[in-house]
């Protein structure tokens, strides 16, 4: 998910630069933007927003293409394009449904919102509010007239009875619901009160009208919520009346609220078509990314998952036509499909393995024939070449000459050397015709392989022959044991040969042979790896066929033994160079049910 954010870092930004632009052109049309109201602004906004909408546009299918030629076209098949226009399709038809219905939705709401209803409620209840403040604010000055006739019937008990005209002061403020009531003189000074707060001074602006004017004057201030009115008494010296009225907050604030409603509605009303225009860009760039994204994830998705697809047909293929040098490449995939990957590369080697031993017990049989019939038709002869020189040497050797006796001698035993040669050879040849099948026991091969060191050693104990066991334990396996003690007799004495023959070329040669036991899984590996002359980069198949050797005096027998031994015991085994030397490796099924 990370990768594919990064692959598409450019056209995010885009995106969020469009979406953005559109929510800043949505709030501009509504005057509810850091960017002023005005036919200019929108007009520039509007076009930023088009070019927006179209480079994203052109980058998605860009992109599409692009996925669509590198992952779908050079690597897909047929299917895969199915599944990626099906998926497209899928995505994009419920998408551009929910968008022309939200669309259709939104204009019909945004109708019903200028509705000639809802337009009558909204100036109906500004009107109403804008009215009851007005009718507050207007009853200051029918009451501030009504108190200064009271107080100008008791304007003698100004001076002769104080405390009643202040009783008289407060039961007007009482009986007209004023806040505050003042006598104040022409500067503003407070002269009485009767008041819940404390007095502040009257503007002296509102003084310099009243002061040669009868009439009352009505102040309001609506940033303190308060109406005012100030009147000169006339049956007073240089005195006047100041009442004031606090207005409910609530009240101011709804009228402030209901005038900034009003503004919003019409302010919308008149950028109705902007507004649209907007709502439309925002949903169709959010519905695009949604889409594109739809897409881009199924391309990803479909590719990882048809390209393990075809790398199975491709490589069923090449089964079918007899290849099983072929493998599924390993890719990085789904759990699923790379354990399917597994198995079936898994399924190739067992049918390689399986031919392999097909063709090698069919060889073996072949080799087989050749060799009992070999071996029959030359110990026919052998048996009357073997009487013919004992007869040659009875009946002529007394009447040779003594001096040309002992080269007649040494000529027979040149012939019976050379018959018994070939007696070893026939012997071998029946060895490997009559090879029985394995008797399968429970064997230690810890013990065999120790019982065929200390026999091969006797051959030359200057070789240092080791067996390391990785295992915490004795190894015990079903096989036939006397054709186990045969294999690793056979092997051994090649190595200890091997090893000979290089010594003989090199006096600094290094003489060890080490044997290693490890388990891998469900196997047994032994390794043998000596410092002998190596197998000439020769390969398994090709050194495993009878009759090919690398000694003068070998018989070419011996490795197909040996190999015909591990193919009998379900097993494998390996002739490979190995640094300075030879390395042979055999592998075993190891059975748990083994004792």
């Amino acid at each position: 998910m990370f990768a594919l954010l990064k692959r598409n870092l450019f056209i995010i930004v885009i995106f969020i630069l469009t979406i953005s632009l559109a929510f800043i052109t949505f709030l501009t049309f509504i005057d509810k933007s850091f960017i002023k109201l005005n036919d200019e602004n929108l007009q520039s906004l509007l076009i930023f927003n088009l070019l927006l909408v179209l480079l994203f546009f052109v980058l998605i299918f860009v992109d599409i293409k692009n996925s669509i030629k590198n992952n779908i076209n050079v690597r897909g098949s047929i299917a895969n394009r199915k599944y990626i226009v099906s998926f497209g399709l899928f995505t994009l038809i419920p998408s551009l449904l929910i968008a022309i219905f939200s669309l259709f939705i939104f204009s019909f709401a945004l109708d019903k919102y200028f509705d000639k209803k809802i337009m009558t409620a909204v100036n109906n209840s500004y009107e109403i509010a804008k009215n009851y403040l007005d009718e507050k604010r207007n009853k200051i000055e029918s009451e501030i007239v009504l108190i200064a006739y009271d107080l100008n019937k008791y304007s003698d008990l100004y001076e002769t009875n104080p405390t009643r005209y202040q009783y008289i002061l407060n039961t007007q403020r009482f009986l007209r619901d004023i806040d505050q009531l003042h006598l104040i003189d022409e500067s503003g000074n407070l002269i009485k009160s009767a008041a819940k707060s404390p007095y502040k001074k009257i503007e002296e602006r509102a003084m310099e009208m009243v002061r040669n004017d009868d009439r009352p004057l009505k102040i309001i201030n609506t940033f303190e919520n308060k109406s005012a009115a100030v009147i000169k008494l006339a049956n007073y010296d240089n005195t006047f009346l100041y009442v004031l009225k606090f207005i409910d907050k609530n009240i101011s604030n709804y009228l402030i609220k209901s005038e900034e409603a009003v503004n919003f509605y019409y302010t919308v009303e008149n950028q109705n078509l902007g507004i649209r225009i907007s709502f439309a860009i925002i949903y169709i760039t959010l519905v695009t990314l949604l889409l594109f994204l739809s897409i881009t994830i199924a391309i990803r998705f479909s590719s990882r998952f048809f390209i393990s697809i075809n790398n199975l047909i491709a490589a069923s293929e090449n089964i079918g036509k007899g290849n099983l040098d072929t493998k599924v490449p390993d890719l990085k995939a789904d759990i699923e499909m790379e354990r399917l990957n597994k198995n079936f590369n898994s399924m190739i080697d067992r049918l390689k393995n399986q031919q392999e031993k097909l063709l090698t017990n069919e060889r073996h049989e072949a080799w087989e024939n050749v060799a009992r019939k070999l071996a029959h038709e030359i110990k026919n002869p052998l048996t009357p070449i073997q009487l013919t020189i004992d007869n040659l040497q009875t009946k002529y050797l007394p009447n040779i000459e003594n001096e040309r006796q002992e080269k007649y001698l040494n000529n027979l035993k040149t012939i019976l050397k050379q018959i018994n040669q070939i007696e070893n050879l026939v012997n071998e040849f029946s060895d490997f015709a009559r090879m029985p099948k394995p008797l399968f026991k429970p064997n230690n091969l810890n013990n065999v392989i120790n019982e065929n060191i200390l026999l091969v050693n006797k051959f030359d104990t200057s070789i240092k022959i080791r067996l390391v066991n990785h295992l915490s334990k004795e190894v015990v396996l079903n096989f036939d044991n006397e054709q186990f003690n045969r294999l690793f007799f056979n092997l051994i004495k090649n190595s200890v040969e091997s090893i000979q023959e290089k010594a003989e070329k090199d006096s600094k040669t290094v003489k060890n042979i080490d044997i290693e036991i490890r388990q891998i899984r469900d196997y047994i590996n032994v390794n043998i790896i000596d410092t002998g002359s190596g197998f000439k980069n020769k390969k398994t198949k090709d050194i495993i066929k009878p009759y090919f050797t690398t000694k003068e005096k070998g018989t070419g027998l011996g490795l197909s033994i040996v190999d015909k031994i591990i193919s009998d015991h379900e097993g494998s085994i390996k002739f490979l160079n190995h640094k300075n030397g030879a390395k042979i490796q055999i592998i075993i099924p190891y059975k748990k049910n083994d004792s």
